[in-house]
């Protein structure tokens, strides 16, 4: 496998967690209209904290299971940033 393929590789790997934490921030701001608590930090932040977060476990999902693709990381995925938009969001206050 060549050097691009290897890149792809990856990056298919890691869209996944990017996808998320950009949904995530952004719907974020939508529901900041319906009296939620809306994040401290600016969207970039939010994105930039989720996707570090969500591409950490993704690659300890993929050490821990010997394989891509098991739903157990993909639950993981999912509360881990969902956790990290919330302590963002600060909405324990509400």
């Amino acid at each position: 496998m060549g050097p691009l393929e290897q890149i792809n590789h990856v990056l298919n790997l890691l869209a996944p967690a990017w996808f998320l934490a950009l949904t995530l921030a952004c719907a974020a701001r939508v529901w900041a209209r319906f009296g939620l608590p809306r994040a401290v930090w600016g969207l970039g932040a939010q994105v930039l904290l989720n996707g570090v977060i969500g591409s950490a476990i993704i690659v300890g999902g993929l050490w821990w299971f010997g394989v891509d693709g098991k739903m157990g990381m993909y639950a993981a995925l999912v509360l881990g940033c969902a956790s990290v938009q919330w302590l963002l969001c600060q909405a324990w206050r509400r």
